[in-house]
This record gives structure tokens, sequence and C-alpha cells, in this order.
């Protein structure tokens, strides 16, 4: 293993809060937000987080046979964290994205078959198909991107805080990012600013150790993310990114004290992704080795196997979960495909103003 996935896991394993001075253990909670009783609720995460690996899955194997065009990251390997982060999340917030997004997307409510025709670049797809595997967009489920731009999505979400704030909201803006981000002036801008405002906003830094093609000790003097974030006044602690259980446990805690006026909080979620960073990536920077050490920590695998040693999950009802997400895909796949282009007549429809328009 090499000293950067080491000192990684370490931090993983330890998954320390800091506040008020003092350390708090971050546990995996057995908690239900969403009203079920445990058992249905674990099958409920272990669900979400399969319908989100089939996808990506069956996105290579379109990316592969040229159905799908343009860049694609996939979310392989992270599906814990989008899980289990809007576990505590509300319908009334909001989400901001980056351009590794399907996950989050899915895990938000956007229907599969609209993410699906969105790959496709069809009219039924979320973003009309102008956007794209990078822009997904949902307003009605206040999921305002998937954004290009390293770091781009945190002024975005900054904003929307802000408009909350000035209403009186308690309405929370959850921001994923990756550990990239934080060599971008945008993440310390908005930090700062966030603190010195009392935002209600929580960071979620998804740290899967690689911006692209470049290590994390690399790149960054000072890899502890949580500590530096907690620098500028705010709440800020690490948590096992491959748990599920861990993160919703976390999040809860964070979007509690944000909704009761604490300001903006920050989570570093420490993950892996098990692919490249896109399809086009070789991923000849990482050792083969380091990949499989964090396979086996597949969050999938991690919850199957709880559950299974508590008696609450066989072959059977993992294969019948298997079995419905996979029609699930099969029929937005079959949708996509059938689903109209946007007309050329409409290129400049959300371009430019109508005629006649005073907008």
């Amino acid at each position: 293993m090499s000293s950067t996935t080491s000192h990684h896991e370490g931090k993983a394993r330890a998954a320390t809060r800091k506040s008020g001075g003092k350390k708090e253990t971050a546990t995996a909670g057995r908690g239900s937000p969403d009203g079920l009783p445990a058992p249905d609720h674990h099958l409920s995460l272990l669900r979400r987080m399969l319908a989100i690996r089939r996808f990506e899955e069956r996105c290579v194997e379109l990316y592969s046979g040229a159905k799908i065009r343009g860049f694609v990251h996939l979310y392989i390997g992270e599906e814990a964290v989008a899980v289990g982060v809007n576990q505590a999340l509300r319908e009334e917030d909001a989400v901001v994205s980056t351009y590794r997004e399907h996950g989050h997307a899915l895990a938000r409510g956007v229907p599969a078959d609209a993410v699906m025709a969105e790959m496709y670049g069809r009219a039924t797809g979320c973003s009309r198909g102008r956007g794209g595997s990078m822009h997904l967009f949902d307003a009605a489920r206040r999921f305002y991107g998937g954004n290009a731009i390293v770091a781009g999505g945190l002024p975005l979400a900054a904003g929307l805080a802000l408009a909350d704030r000035m209403r009186g909201s308690t309405r929370v803006t959850c921001c994923f990012f990756g550990d990239g981000a934080f060599a971008e002036g945008e993440f310390h801008e908005t930090a700062n600013l966030a603190a010195l405002w009392q935002l209600p906003l929580l960071l979620v830094c998804e740290n899967n150790l690689y911006a692209m093609g470049t290590s994390l000790a690399r790149e960054h003097a000072q890899t502890n993310l949580a500590m530096r974030a907690a620098s500028y006044g705010m709440p800020a602690w690490t948590v096992d990114g491959m748990d599920v259980l861990a993160v919703e446990a976390a999040a809860l805690r964070a979007t509690e004290s944000v909704r009761a006026g604490n300001g903006p909080h920050f989570l570093e979620a420490q993950t892996y992704r098990f692919r490249a960073h896109s399809m086009y990536d070789p991923d000849r920077y990482r050792a083969k080795s380091e990949i499989e050490e964090w396979k086996a920590r597949d969050p999938l695998k991690g919850l199957a196997e709880l559950m299974r040693s508590e008696g609450r999950l066989d072959d059977r009802v993992m294969d019948e979960l298997d079995k419905e997400v996979l029609a699930e895909i099969d029929e937005a796949v079959r949708g996509a495909e059938e689903a109209p282009l946007e007309p050329v007549a409409d290129l400049l429809r959300f371009v430019t103003s109508e005629p006649g328009s005073t907008a």
C-alpha cells in the first residue's frame, strides 16, 4: 500500500469530528430518516447504491458501443457518499454537483430514464439533451447541476444559500465537489464568505485521492482537508466515504446543525473511484494493487455483508433487487433510444429571447 493510501485509510478509520475543541467519533447510525424500520431502511440504502452502480456499468457498455458520446465520468465506488448524504436532505433543499454527478442525480431522485435520455442527448433528457453527462439539471428537484468546471459549483451554492438566509428559510444547500477543488480559488472564497455570512451551506468534499491523474500528496502540502476547511471557522470533520451508514449519520448531524442556524459545515468523505477519471483516461497513474485494496472496501459489499451477518439479507433478496434495478435500466435505455432529438429549429431556444419578449 502506498503511503498516501495508508494515510488516507488511517484517517478514514478514525473518522473524527472537531467540534468545540473536542473530537467526536463519527459512528454509523441506525436512524431511518425516511421513517422505515432499520431493516427496511438498510435495504433501501442498498437498493439505491445498487441502482447507481448498475446504471454506471450500463453507461460503460453504451459508451463503448458509441451510443453515448462526449466525456463521461463514472461514480463507481463512491455510491455511499451520494446515497448517504441525500438521506439527510429534504425536498426543499438544494443540491449543486460536479461533472461526476450521475450518482448525485439518481440519489436525489432524478428519474433514471431522464438521466439516460440526457446521456443520449435526447429531448426527453433532464436537460432536454443539451447538457449530456456533465450537465444534468432538474429544477423541480432543486438539483442545480452538473458543473464541468472544477470548483465551479461552489460559488453557485453560496448564492443559493445566501438567498435562503436572506429569506429566513431553514433550507440547506448541499454542494458536492472533489479534492481537486481545494487547489482552486473558488473553494477558499466560498468557504470564507460562507463562514463570514453564516450561510446554510453543507460542503461535501468527495476525496478520492486523485484530481484527475494527480494524487493528493503531490498537489497539497497539507492533505488533511477537514482541518484546512476548519481554519475558515466552520465545523469540519472526516467520514468513511465507503460506509453509507457512517456518511448518513455524519450528514444528518451536519444538516441538523446547519438548519439550527449554526452556519456552514464541511464533510470530507474519504472515498475512491474504482474506474479511471473518465472514459478517455488510460489510468496509468495508480497501482493496480491500490485499486484492488479499495475494491475490498466496496460500499455495496460492506452494507450487504452487515445485513447478511444480521440475518436480514440472502441471495434470493439480492437477486430480486438486482433484477428490479436492471429492468428499470433496460427500460430507461429503451426509452432513450426511442426518444426524439431536439429539432434543429429549436437550436437557439433558451439561448436567445423570443421575438417580442421583454426578458
